[in-house]
């Protein structure tokens, strides 16, 4: 499995971004693709996921309203819009993989560890 971030940069605060992942590879219909973020000093987040079976979305407190992931299947890409941007959502943000067991009941894996696959990081910055 590969995949590459793209689409960070530097953005005002109240700004909009999008970020791409493409991804190939996958050996199976069932994984999770979820949205990473790391900030300077800080350990590496959860921001959102989504489900290749039914498209389940989670998204973490700090972004939910603001951060919508989607996926085009017919580009095997995931999108993670983000609006409204704000100063504490600088950070590096890293595109993630995992497989999920067909007819398990859908979850976010939280920890960085639960997921096998990451592309490289794409830094976003929000600043005047």
């Amino acid at each position: 499995v590969q995949l590459q971030a793209s689409g960070g940069g530097l953005v005002q605060p109240g700004g909009s971004l999008r970020l791409s992942c493409a991804a190939s590879g996958f050996t199976s219909d069932y994984y999770n693709i979820g949205w990473f973020r790391q900030a300077p000093g800080k350990a590496r987040e959860r921001v959102s996921c989504i489900s290749s079976d039914d498209g389940s979305t989670y998204y973490a407190d700090s972004v939910k309203g603001r951060f919508t992931i989607s996926s085009d299947n017919a580009k095997n890409t995931v999108y993670l819009h983000m609006n409204s941007l704000k100063p504490e959502d600088t950070a590096v943000y890293y595109c993630a993989a995992t497989y999920v067991a067909y007819g398990s009941s859908w979850s976010c894996p939280r920890a960085p560890y639960q997921y096998d696959y990451w592309g490289q990081g794409t830094l976003v910055t929000v600043s005047s």
